[in-house]
């Protein structure tokens, strides 16, 4: 399973794909009580096992329990949570965001990615505008009928807390985990049961940011409407489709 977390990293990390450069974005895979999450200061491409911490949730969890919790028991909170204590590398200081998802989303996968073509929108007024709506069928059926959108929080625990929350709320209307968590002047999360599905949902987000962009540049984007969002995302041939998608 860590040879499959290493390849999805590896291939968010390819210098032609634009989602990260140097040591940006991070990937989990959850192993029942335990996930393995990016080393911080790693870049993802060709990134080795060398490059992956393991790590237990009850420590990183209580820290969510938690809204104001100084530094330093912040710190100390990561390094007990480490399988291996003596293991040189720190977890990312996102660490908080994935625990949270892997627990609560009952996700496998996540990748986060910093890609232009979404960090365009995201450090733009259009930003909140982009996450609620969708342009294209595809992009509704794999990035789901809508993204949770993030305002601009200190990454670290205060992001954690942020997504956590709206995640919440997403989950409350939609009965299911999102696909897409869209962060302003940040960057994209993508949430799966495969590195597929991660691979497939962060290209087709990157995609309809590309269109967005373009529908902007001639005019005013023309977004579906919400009832042919739910008809889409919930149609028997496409529900089939995006299953195959998920193991491809």
């Amino acid at each position: 399973m860590l040879d499959s977390l290493i390849e999805m990293t590896c291939a968010l990390g390819q210098p032609q794909m634009d989602y990260v450069v140097v040591g940006e974005g991070n990937t989990s895979f959850r192993d029942d009580d335990v996930f393995w999450i990016k080393a911080s200061g790693q870049g993802m491409n060709n990134i080795a096992a060398e490059g992956f911490v393991a790590m237990r949730f009850a420590p990183i969890l209580d820290l969510l329990d938690h809204s104001h919790t100084d530094s330093t028991r912040i710190q100390d909170a990561m390094m007990a949570a480490k399988v291996e204590p003596s293991t040189p590398q720190r977890p990312s200081v996102e660490v908080t965001f994935h625990a949270a998802l892997l627990a609560d989303c009952n996700v496998k996968y996540i990748g986060h990615t910093h890609p232009i073509a979404v960090n365009r929108l995201m450090c733009s007024t259009r930003a909140e505008q982009f996450a609620l709506n969708r342009l294209f069928p595809d992009e509704a059926v794999l990035c789901g009928p809508r993204s949770v959108f993030v305002p601009y929080l200190d990454p670290g625990l205060p992001l954690a807390h942020g997504i956590r929350q709206r995640v919440g709320n997403y989950m409350d209307e939609f009965g299911e985990a999102p696909k897409v968590i869209l962060l302003a002047n940040h960057g994209l999360i993508a949430l799966g049961q495969t590195p597929a599905e991660i691979l497939n949902v962060t290209a087709m987000c990157v995609k309809a940011a590309h269109i967005f962009a373009g529908a902007c540049a001639v005019g005013e984007p023309v977004f579906m409407s919400q009832a042919d969002i739910a008809h889409i995302y919930k149609r028997p041939d496409e529900i089939y489709r995006r299953a195959r998608f998920v193991q491809k």
